[in-house]
């Protein structure tokens, strides 16, 4: 490790963040440079980044062995890891018995096994102190028929108790803990054609923009009472309809 990158990993803070490329992944990535983090930011195809604090790693963290190699390469760049921001998922809504073998090896690939390889071996590094924020789904706590989505509810949902697990489990070494749970984002994964219908899954009657779900994560960020906490951001969807 060079004198400067010494240095880097003693001054500044440093986030990783999955699913890093686009939508809300790219705007979390945007935002925690702008609060001086420098940015680990992984997916399965991301370009080169012209800042020095900005480290793109690519690679599937569905794939055995990815989110190992994230951290390796933070720590190698930055000497530090102090949040890890769980974005990358994958959505497939099909009725129960349409999903096939490979709908639940890609689902249950990212939200678990990206999750469990990043979170496991980040937290082995961060020592004392660090943050943990899971993306999750509202439709953890209401289930839409119109939505049928029981892949995204195993997954997300194992993910809201692990979310709780680990904050009790590393609350005595300073690791904070949490979700965020959304509801429809407007992103590039939604088509245009279909933001009416989605608007239409919460009482508000409105999706939700990327800098809803960001600034969420930026609050748990900096709310150093909060862990445990599942923060629904879905426009009223889990209260009911």
């Amino acid at each position: 490790m060079t004198t400067s990158q010494h240095t880097t990993s003693i001054t500044t803070r440093v986030a990783i963040i999955t699913g890093a490329s686009q939508g809300i992944g790219a705007g979390l990535l945007e935002r925690y440079r702008r609060l001086g983090y420098a940015v680990v930011a992984n997916s399965r195809h991301i370009a080169d980044s012209d800042d020095p604090m900005v480290l793109t790693v690519p690679g599937d963290i569905a794939q055995a062995g990815v989110g190992q190699r994230v951290v390796d390469a933070a720590l190698e760049r930055f000497g530090r890891i102090d949040t890890v921001v769980n974005n990358a998922g994958i959505f497939v809504a099909k009725p129960f018995t349409e999903y096939t073998d490979a709908d639940y090896d890609a689902v249950t690939g990212v939200n678990l096994r990206g999750f469990f390889e990043v979170s496991r071996a980040a937290v082995a590094a961060m020592g004392r102190g660090g943050h943990l924020v899971n993306i999750s789904t509202s439709l953890v706590d209401q289930a839409n028929s119109q939505v049928p989505s029981a892949l995204a509810s195993l997954t997300k949902g194992g993910l809201n108790a692990a979310t709780k697990a680990l904050a009790v489990e590393y609350a005595q070494q300073g690791i904070r803990v949490n979700a965020v749970a959304l509801g429809v984002i407007r992103t590039p994964m939604h088509d245009p054609s279909t933001y009416e219908a989605l608007s239409g899954l919460n009482p508000t009657g409105r999706m939700g923009e990327i800098d809803d779900a960001v600034d969420a994560v930026l609050y748990l960020e900096n709310a150093p009472f909060v862990t445990g906490e599942i923060l629904h951001v879905d426009g009223g969807q889990s209260a009911g309809h």
